[in-house]
């Protein structure tokens, strides 16, 4: 089975994944799945849910095999349903791969292209930031700081190495520090080059093409940083 062409939303609890996940979801040519949805969508009647009810129910955290089976199989649902079509879609994942052991499993059905890491230098901030949002949606207990604090420490240690599983060639930092709309302009200055270089016009449905360049950097692999250098120089030269 083909594996799905894919771009993983990382960073830390309060970096704004989900937010910036469902944005892109929305423009053509993405489609955003996060791990919570896959267990807020599980029929508890199945097997599988069953499985899934026999930890969760006692607050245990789900084996990462048991939370990579459930998330294959509703990824397939979504592919038969032509909800999701990897043909002509960048897969948007955040939420998962949770862990290094998450993303061996998920070796076999997902190409990452890349990884976005959604970088808050400031933790402290960020943990306020969690703290006002949970009690903006009347989430009492998440708005505890020791329990955001803890989710910050399961993060520390079993998330960020996820980091070191992927080539540094692919992973792109983006400051989550600033406001939605600005945060979402630098990922897509990096996302889009990578959904033009491998899929076609979502809206035309042909394949994109760009003039070649002198330096036979193709547009749509170059980075925007590459882009911006050029421009300053021959700026200079004027």
């Amino acid at each position: 089975m083909p594996r799905y062409q894919t771009i993983l939303l990382f960073g830390a609890p309060g970096a704004g994944k989900g937010t910036q996940g469902k944005i892109l979801g929305q423009i053509p040519g993405f489609y955003h799945l996060s791990c919570g949805e896959v267990f807020r969508t599980l029929d508890m009647s199945t097997k599988l849910g069953k499985t899934y009810m026999q930890y969760s129910g006692k607050g245990l955290l789900v084996p990462d095999d048991v939370t990579i089976e459930m998330w294959q199989l509703n990824m397939h649902a979504r592919t038969v349903l032509s909800d999701y079509k990897p043909n002509a879609d960048v897969l948007i994942l955040d939420g998962i791969p949770r862990n290094v052991k998450q993303a061996k499993l998920l070796e076999k059905h997902i190409n990452v292209l890349q990884v976005i890491h959604l970088v808050c230098p400031d933790k402290e901030a960020m943990i306020k930031r969690l703290r006002r949002r949970a009690l903006k949606e009347n989430r009492i207990d998440d708005a505890k700081e020791e329990v955001i604090r803890t989710r910050w420490g399961v993060y520390e240690r079993e998330t960020f190495p996820v980091l070191d599983y992927y080539p540094r060639s692919i992973i792109k930092e983006v400051d989550a520090t600033g406001s939605p709309a600005r945060v979402l302009e630098h990922i897509l200055e990096e996302v889009v080059p990578v959904q033009e270089a491998h899929f076609h016009n979502p809206i035309t449905g042909e394949k994109i093409k760009h003039p070649a360049q002198p330096n036979g950097i193709h547009p749509a692999i170059a980075t925007p940083k590459t882009t911006r250098a050029k421009a300053a120089k021959k700026m200079s030269r004027k």
